[in-house]
């Protein structure tokens, strides 16, 4: 029996691919399959992948012309077969060998949708660190059951809510039985994929535990100076957001995402920058942005 499905989206991460293998292959939860998906890679990463599934026939791998994480993690969940699903990132480490053990104990023994746990991050030195949280542990109680809406609530009104994967171990049967996906075709899909895997579960647990080491490259989406992509992405999660359910939590979301984001697309050049505010007023989304944000975005 397969415990864990551990789902891998890689392209171009060479030069780190093989310390992310070893930290799975080497984890005590043997009842795993690591499912990797070469989303177009140009580099080594392959031959890396090859490598590892020969030596380990828990390794499986797919291969696919360059369409983002969104597709990959899609193909990759097409072939899972583990009671539980971990989303991790191709240049991560799970630095705690029982990591896998420990969160699948965890949720079994809760049954829970999913869990969510720590990490840490840390950052090349090219690289521009992105100023997000994956400490949020320490708000909730450990063994008790939560409900998506107040745990986003309480996510935002401490500015704590983080919408990364690799901080979550998801339960296969409820992903497949409320029939989510990631959305293709857009960066920052983590944002609407976790937010409605929380808004529709009311079997949430946290583990007091940090278990993942997270690299911010400068070649990677949180590494990268906002360009105008970043912000026509984020109005497309909240264009597919509303369209899942238009409510108090969703506008909540979106304004605490969108006055954020727009703060930030200050960078963006000058002549990208009428297009997307456009876009933004035509969607209604003025009244997320906010003044301050907006006077940021046009001065700044």
């Amino acid at each position: 029996m397969i415990k864990v499905s551990v789902i891998l989206p890689i392209y171009n991460v060479e030069p780190f691919l093989e310390e992310t293998f070893e930290s799975l292959v080497n984890q005590s939860l043997k009842e795993i399959e690591i499912i990797a998906v070469n989303d177009g890679s140009t580099d080594g990463s392959e031959s890396i992948i090859k490598k590892y599934a020969k030596k380990d026939p828990r390794v499986k791998y797919y291969t696919q012309r360059n369409q983002g994480q969104s597709v990959a993690r899609n193909l990759a969940l097409q072939y899972a077969t583990g009671k539980y699903v971990y989303m991790m990132d191709s240049d991560d480490i799970l630095f705690n060998p029982d990591a896998l053990r420990i969160c699948y104990e965890y949720a079994e023994k809760n049954q829970a949708d999913f869990i969510f746990f720590d990490g840490e991050s840390f950052s090349d030195r090219d690289a521009n660190r992105a100023s997000w949280n994956t400490k949020r542990t320490h708000l909730v109680d450990e063994n008790k059951k939560y409900d998506g809406t107040y745990l986003l609530n309480l996510m935002l009104d401490t500015k704590t809510h983080n919408c990364v994967v690799w901080l979550l171990l998801i339960n296969l049967n409820y992903l497949n039985r409320i029939g989510h996906r990631f959305f293709p075709g857009i960066i920052h899909e983590d944002e609407l994929f976790t937010t409605i895997l929380t808004l529709k579960s009311n079997a949430i647990y946290c583990l007091k535990q940090s278990l993942i080491k997270h690299r911010i490259r400068s070649a990677s989406t949180m590494g990268l100076h906002f360009k105008k992509r970043n912000l026509d992405c984020y109005l497309t999660v909240i264009d597919q957001l509303l369209k899942f359910q238009d409510s108090l939590i969703t506008r909540k979301f979106s304004k605490y995402t969108l006055s954020k984001v727009f703060y930030t697309g200050h960078q963006i050049p000058f002549k990208d920058k009428p297009a997307v505010f456009w876009r933004a007023v035509k969607s209604g989304y003025l009244k997320f942005i906010g003044l301050k944000s907006t006077v940021v975005f046009w001065i700044k």
